[in-house]
């Protein structure tokens, strides 16, 4: 390292997030990683609150080997598991049980040693300071000092030296390092700041008591130290004395249990063959032999219990009724997923790549995501826990950070800048994948110049320039699961986030040390289809088998023409339906396009168009050359797939599939010295099979090109098949389709405006919710739908489901009153009546809404007499219930209320107007 120093120690607090990325960047600088924690410890008990006669204290913890490294994982997945009050906490107790390997510091000055001394109470210091020496050993206890500027800190070093002195305990001189350099204090500061939602004045908010928390070189700490000569020694010994080693190279996948004689491979060939005779009935040439082929590859990788696994929850799922997804990513250009069930698209057909998915020369764990039924996905996942123990199996942590739009906000807060002022310039700095601050400012100029317009706009973008990507929160993964082969403490820490236990790494670095990633997403579209599927055999009284649907048919490819695709998969943008008509989609092969097409890459670079007049024979159709027809021909001649840069190389140049797979990620990386290495490997292996120089330049520059914005045809293909099934249903039956739709978005009032808008304009009347006839969720009534009683803002599904279970147990519900004496009022409560009378659910009993809105509260008493009568047997003895002058159905009538209050009532309980509009009356637009 420049600055002297041949190790560095990291110790995040309380926990090892960073620890591996940390371990990586070291190996790759040449420079020792030290492993270790700032572990807060509870001065009694873990189990019990902090606080009183139990403060938390802090503690640096050292990993000296993988012994100790081990021993660390384990001590922070107790401290919050165990121990966790406002932190996650260990104590003497954990530590004397977990204390091998490891090398203790006394800590900073929140340390117990530290506290006690700036308290004057040094007997207390002396104990604390040999019990831990005892719970560590001899050698592994070091008094921990600091050089700080601040006044405390003095006063801890000079009470540490005495119990150097008094003890012999080593000493060891450290920094506190929270920033990098010098000036960096006041974006730290800031930082401080932002978590604690405070603004930079507030005299009141927490700060750090020194400004010398930068990352010192070593001569600087020399300097610091040069009184000290033998806390500066220990400080190099102890970094010589550690020495882990976090293993990447092994994979830690559980053994599938076949529950049989049969072997994990004999199992995995028997479903693969079953599966291939039943996709393809007779197993040809071209199907055994590619079968063959990725089964050896899978086999030589160790990888077929990951498989097994895969086609065991996936099967599963299908055996309970919930929905799976055909593929997702390059999974789907596997014919052995395709054989497994695994996915629903032949690679064969659709001319997939398997080296696209698994590149035996990259050897990485496969990466398949699955699908599933967004209402259902955590079935999914406790089988999964269930059957390879909840020890085995967890959820992933995923990292929020700093992003550049967000903080130019939280800087501006902190700094107290209007918040009309920061919205106004945070709206100008792009934002989404790869966007930054940084490069905002580089390619803006207006920004840039604002930037430079004033000190207050200098110190603001330069604050939040400093604070770009830096982590802000932790969260769980939306849809990632961990599947290890023993317990997973052995191999990473965990962590909890509320109620759910979270690895402490984020999913890239489960893959690197060899765990088993699983993304189970939950994919609306399938919710819908399952639902539509339903209401179609319910209603029509037809099965659909919505994997197996004709990809020819002409209506479906005329609605996606015509632009007719609100609720269709992937389809619904303004923009997708723009392209839609323009292109004209005929073929399914159309349809996969469109999907990679529609970016805004393709659409900025020409592709698109030259795609689009190439399609309608506008321009001729041209091929680099006459071998790559075959390849080219489904595209019009133009790249869109990153599989036909593969299939380009290995024709043209003969590059192997795996160098073509390895070429393509190239390509996408757009690193200048790689490139230039796979461009003259490419004009040679062309020139070598008889293509000129020339020629073999200009066509490697030509899919370079093309190559930056190639999207995976795998992904495309099989979410085209999510499209062309919703785009089928909404031709076909198309009432089923938009109540399913509905239904999926019934926790959306936007939305459900928008679909309700659409029904509308396709001439499918939408019905107003009726506690007669709705069910919970929006259905099909004679042609018409009608509206559920689940999506009425203040009714929740339980209440929704009551109404309809009591109904179809009985009869239809007369009046109001009899409502209320038939249904539970802890579930069908004032709210969930209020809301119902708003939105119209009792109009078909010939009341106002008013009246019945008025009279909820004398309608309860009387069913609630009503329901005591009966318990007590009066009900019997006089034939009826008790009656209220004021109940609805027998007192006055009431008027309605006007038209404007009837439809402001009925837009707070539905987020929208159903029955007509305020504007309407006026001569207005409905809207």
């Amino acid at each position: 390292m420049d600055d002297g120093h041949s190790a560095i120690a990291l110790t995040d607090s309380g926990n090892l997030f960073g620890a591996v990325e940390f371990y990586r960047a070291c190996k790759k600088a040449d420079i020792k990683p030290v492993l270790g924690m700032t572990a807060y410890c509870a001065a009694t008990s873990r189990l019990e609150p902090s606080g009183g006669s139990n403060p938390t204290h802090q503690l640096t913890l050292l990993a000296e080997n993988d012994t100790g490294w081990t021993n660390l994982k384990r001590l922070t997945t107790f401290a919050f598991h165990e121990g966790f009050h406002y932190r996650p906490r260990i104590d003497r107790e954990l530590m004397a049980r977990h204390n091998e390997g490891l090398i203790a510091l006394s800590g900073g000055p929140t340390s117990e040693i530290s506290q006690a001394l700036l308290a004057n109470r040094f007997d207390d210091a002396t104990r604390t300071a040999t019990a831990m020496a005892e719970i560590f050993g001899e050698g592994c206890f070091f008094l921990e000092l600091m050089k700080t500027g601040y006044e405390p800190q003095d006063r801890i070093n000079a009470g540490l030296l005495q119990l150097h002195r008094d003890l012999g305990l080593p000493i060891v001189a450290t920094n506190d390092v929270h920033y990098l350099r010098p000036d960096d204090w006041i974006a730290h500061d800031v930082q401080l700041a932002i978590r604690a939602g405070k603004s930079i004045s507030d005299p009141n908010r927490f700060r750090m008591g020194s400004r010398q928390l930068f990352f010192k070189d070593s001569e600087r700490m020399a300097e610091d130290f040069a009184d000290l000569p033998e806390a500066i020694a220990n400080t190099g010994a102890i970094a010589e004395r550690c020495e882990v080693h976090i293993d990447f190279d092994s994979y830690h996948l559980p053994v599938f249990a076949t529950g049989s004689d049969e072997s994990t491979d004999e199992m995995f060939e028997r479903i693969c063959f079953e599966g291939a005779r039943r996709r393809y009935g007779e197993v040809t040439k071209e199907v055994e032999d590619r079968l063959r082929y990725e089964m050896g590859i899978i086999r030589d990788l160790g990888f077929v219990s990951y498989f097994l696994i895969t086609w065991d929850f996936v099967e599963k799922a299908r055996e309970r009724g919930i929905p799976v997804g055909p593929g997702r990513g390059s999974a789907a250009g596997s014919i052995v997923a395709y054989c497994m069930a695994i996915t629903d698209l032949d690679p064969l057909r659709y001319r997939l790549i398997f080296e696209r998915f698994l590149n035996a020369d990259r050897i990485s764990m496969p990466d398949i995501d699955i699908d599933f039924c967004g209402n259902r996905r955590d079935e999914v996942i406790d089988y999964v826990r269930e059957k390879y123990g909840r020890e085995n199996v967890s959820q992933i942590i995923t990292f929020g950070t700093m992003a550049s739009r967000g903080v130019l906000r939280d800087v501006g807060r902190v700094l107290e800048i209007p918040l009309a002022e920061i919205d106004k310039i945070a709206k100008k700095v792009p934002q989404g994948p790869g966007a930054s601050l940084a490069s905002a400012l580089e390619s803006d100029r207006d920004l840039a110049e604002l930037r430079d317009s004033s000190p207050e706009m200098q110190r603001l973008f330069d604050l939040a320039l400093k604070l770009e990507g830096l982590a802000r929160h932790s969260s769980v993964h939306a849809a990632g699961v961990v599947i290890a082969d023993k317990p997973l403490i052995e191999h990473v820490p965990l962590a909890k986030n509320g109620d759910d236990i979270t690895t402490q790494w984020q999913m890239t670095e489960l893959e690197e040390v060899g765990l088993l990633k699983v993304d189970f997403l939950g994919l609306k579209t399938l919710t819908i289809l399952r639902e539509a599927v339903r209401l179609i055999r319910e209603v029509r009284g037809v099965d659909i088998d919505i994997d197996r649907l004709d990809l020819s048919d002409q209506p479906t490819y005329e609605l996606m023409t015509k632009g007719d695709t609100l609720g269709v998969f992937q389809l619904e943008s303004s923009g997708m339906r723009d392209l839609l008509g323009r292109l004209k989609p005929d073929s399914f092969e159309d349809v996969i396009a469109v999907l990679a097409l529609y970016r805004p890459g393709p659409l900025g670079s020409g592709m698109v168009d030259m795609f689009v007049q190439r399609k309608h024979g506008e321009v001729p159709v041209e091929y680099p050359h006459d071998s790559l027809r075959p390849v080219l021909e489904e595209t019009y001649g133009v790249i869109v797939y990153q599989e036909q840069v593969m299939r380009i190389a290995n024709i043209l140049a003969n590059f192997s599939m795996n160098q073509a797979d390895a070429l393509r990620k190239a390509m996408g990386k757009k690193k200048p010295e790689v490139m230039a290495k796979f461009k003259e490997e490419f004009i040679d292996g062309a020139v070598k099979d008889g293509h000129a120089r020339s020629f073999a330049t200009e066509l490697f520059e030509t899919i370079e090109y093309f190559a930056g914005y190639g999207f995976n045809k795998s992904h495309s293909a099989a979410y085209a098949l999510l499209t062309y099934q919703t785009a089928y249903l909404k031709a076909h039956y198309p009432t089923e389709f938009m109540a399913a739709n509905l239904t999926t978005e019934s926790g959306n009032s936007d939305k459900v405006k928008e679909l309700v808008d659409e029904s509308r304009r396709m001439e499918i009347g939408v019905l107003p919710p009726d506690v007669d006839t709705s069910r919970p969720f929006f259905n099909v009534e004679d042609g018409d739908i009608r509206f559920g009683l689940a999506a009425i803002k203040g009714v929740g599904s339980r209440a929704a489901e009551l109404v309809q279970q009591e109904r179809q147990a009985g009869e239809p519900y007369a009046t109001p009153e009899e409502f209320c004496e038939r249904l539970d009022p802890t579930v069908v409560n004032k709210t969930a009546l209020e809301a119902l009378a708003k939105a119209g659910s009792f109009d078909s009993m010939g009341l106002s809404r008013r009246q019945v809105f008025e009279s909820i509260d004398a309608t309860m008493r009387a069913s609630a007499q009503t329901r005591e009568d009966r318990r007590k047997g009066q009900g019997l003895l006089f034939g009826g219930g008790s009656a209220d002058s004021e109940a609805p159905s027998t007192g006055p009538t009431v008027e309605e209320w006007e038209e404007v209050d009837r439809l402001a009532m009925e837009k707070e309980a539905l987020g929208f107007y159903l029955s007509g509009h305020p504007f309407r009356k006026h001569g207005g637009f409905y809207s």
